[in-house]
């Protein structure tokens, strides 16, 4: 009987033999580590990961704009004299709620003295753009994607742009140390397109915000048989570029000194007028295709202030330079004439002579590009012909306007047909929404400019002869000449307003 262990093996001889050893036991399979597993798909998760870092730092490099070569500037700096803040021949100081500033000299002078006079109001209203830029892309990765399609797009920026202004450009952003926004984008290139931000806004831009209201009134319109160009700027970027307006006063050597309304670190002009009579003011529109290249527009009125004598001269100076946008320009000269010049890429501009006394523009067009889709959208989605046909009522048989009368035009809160609306409203041409508003009279070089909020606060007074007269010296508390308050800021509904969460009823039709 077996007792189940296995019998020796025997030899041929009868001996016995040993058995065989058994095999070592085979090493347990090891498991292929994760990396190895996956190597493709990780190798394939670091280009995607690294692509856009890769990407951002190529688009820095191809998009890259370098200063021009710039004289030192090293011994201007900071003084203060009777309470003014001054930079060699430049000054600034406070005209009731509206920052005054005096830049004087070359433009590489004029872009220094800008951010040294300037530095702290420039990082204030240029934070503001970035915060507004957070608060509706909040993710970085986005605001890169972003900033860096548009240097692509605007890579060629820089070449629209004339020599002088260039020069001043890389002044300006040379003098603004420290630079707290650096790591957006360098600051040189930085300020290139912050120059250009009306243009690229308005590449971007199809939201039914279109605003602006402007006019004209000369001759029998008129108390004093002067030229008046009236504006409100409806601009929607933030309160500080209504609590913070400045009043930049222009002297740059071999030009025509200008007075023009805008905000700290802007050197282009928006609203402005010029020691000979030479008002302008830029109204937004939408015809035909935008362009990346061309002069951006806040330049081209710049040049108009500073070379432009008469209507004729301004037409002659719009007509050589190439737009990037369409837009409006509303021209006005001492003589008494005044014209709406429709401007749209690519096409030669139509010249719309003011036929009478008067002239009223607000942001569609009326000549060769008013059939245009985009024209005929901004018709019928925007507040454009409410607020015009209102404007037309408010200024039929005008006669004896003064700068008084010309500013409560401006802030008319009715309807068509003088029908109430709330405040706010955007069908009213004070919809509660304008960054600054104007009277300029182009035949004394004068101008009333709206302390704010909006438009409710003083227009204050500025004399472009006396504040450009070679023996002014400014001070701290020269007296101050307005036209009064909006009623509705010092009878509560403004304030009333305000509480309820500054509402802007939709375009009432």
């Amino acid at each position: 009987m077996s007792d189940g262990s296995a019998a020796p093996s025997e030899s041929g001889d009868g001996s016995e033999t040993p058995s065989a050893p058994a095999p070592p036991p085979a090493a347990p399979k090891t498991k292929p580590s994760f990396v190895r597993r996956h190597k493709k798909k990780l190798i394939a998760l670091g280009v995607i990961l690294l692509l856009p870092f890769v990407l951002h730092v190529v688009v820095g490099w191809a998009t890259r704009i370098a200063p021009p070569t710039l004289p030192d500037l090293t011994a201007a700096h900071l003084t203060t004299e009777n309470g003014v803040v001054h930079v060699g021949k430049s000054y600034k100081r406070m005209r009731g709620k509206i920052l005054e500033v005096r830049l004087v000299g070359t433009p590489a002078e004029i872009g220094d003295a800008h951010s040294k006079l300037l530095h702290d109001e420039m990082v204030a209203s240029e934070g503001a753009v970035y915060t507004a830029f957070e608060k509706y892309v909040p993710l970085s990765p986005v605001r890169h994607f972003m900033v860096d399609l548009g240097k692509m797009r605007f890579r060629h920026l820089d070449q629209g742009i004339s020599t002088d202004r260039f020069v001043e450009i890389a002044a300006q952003a040379r003098a603004f140390d420290p630079d707290p926004f650096e790591g957006y984008i360098p600051t040189f290139q930085r300020f290139i397109y912050l120059q250009s931000l009306y243009d690229i806004s308005l590449s971007f831009e199809h939201s039914p915000l279109l605003g602006c209201t402007s006019f004209v009134a000369t001759r029998k319109a008129t108390a004093d048989s002067h030229t008046y160009l009236a504006r409100n700027f409806d601009f929607e970027a933030g309160p500080i570029y209504d609590e913070r307006k400045t009043l930049f006063l222009v002297e740059e050597d071999g030009k025509i000194p200008y007075a023009s309304v805008a905000w700290p670190g802007f050197i282009g002009a928006v609203s402005g007028i010029n020691a000979k009579g030479v008002s302008v003011v830029i109204h937004g529109g939408r015809a035909r295709e935008t362009s990346e290249q061309g002069e951006p527009v806040v330049q081209t009125t710049r040049a108009i202030l500073g070379e432009a004598s008469t209507l004729d001269e301004a037409i002659a100076i719009a007509e050589k330079r190439r737009p990037m946008v369409s837009h409006i320009l509303i021209v006005a000269d001492a003589s008494g004439r005044a014209a709406a010049i429709e401007r749209a890429p690519g096409e030669p501009p139509y010249v719309r002579a003011m036929d009478g006394d008067t002239l009223a523009v607000t942001n569609h067009f009326e000549g060769p590009f008013a059939s245009d889709p985009k024209n005929q959208s901004v018709r019928q989605h925007t507040s454009t012909v409410l607020r015009r046909d209102r404007l037309d009522e408010l200024l039929a048989g005008a006669s004896a306007l003064t700068p008084e009368a010309m500013v409560a035009i401006l802030r008319d809160k009715k309807g068509t047909g003088g029908a109430d609306r709330p405040l706010g409203n955007r069908g009213v041409i004070d919809a509660v929404i304008a960054t600054h508003a104007v009277v300029m009279d182009s035949t004394a070089s004068v101008l009333w400019v709206s302390e704010g909020p909006h438009l409710m606060g003083r227009f204050v007074r500025f004399d472009l002869a006396h504040l450009l007269d070679p023996s002014f010296e400014p001070t701290a508390d020269e007296p101050v000449t307005s036209i009064a308050e909006d009623p509705a800021l010092t009878d509560g509904t403004y304030d009333a307003w305000v509480k309820a969460g500054s509402k802007h009823p939709g375009i009432a039709k």
